[in-house]
């Protein structure tokens, strides 16, 4: 994947994720699924003009859902903890 703009899909806002915040500065994405922690952190470093120290993935499988007699499935996520400096934060989460 070459476009960094395809690589962050959005941040997520959690409690947990203000929580992180505010402990261990470390931020949450929903990435696309077939990028990897090197395109991660370019993209951040790139957008946010931030630091990045450390880039965690996990990928989320799409459970199967049921309505009634019908059958589906929900989509497959993948979603990045980033990391950042010490003395760096993106003003994106904070909540005014």
């Amino acid at each position: 994947m070459k476009d960094l703009s395809k690589v962050i899909k959005r941040p997520l806002i959690t409690e947990q994720g203000a929580m992180m915040r505010e402990l261990h500065n470390q931020y949450y994405f929903e990435v696309a699924p077939e990028s990897n922690k090197m395109e991660i952190r370019q993209a951040v470093e790139h957008f946010f003009g931030v630091k990045v120290t450390q880039v965690r993935t996990m990928n989320y499988i799409g459970k199967k859902k049921r309505m009634g007699r019908f059958e589906g499935k929900r989509a497959a996520w993948k979603k990045a903890i980033v990391t950042l400096a010490k003395d760096d934060s993106i003003d994106l989460f904070e909540i005014v």
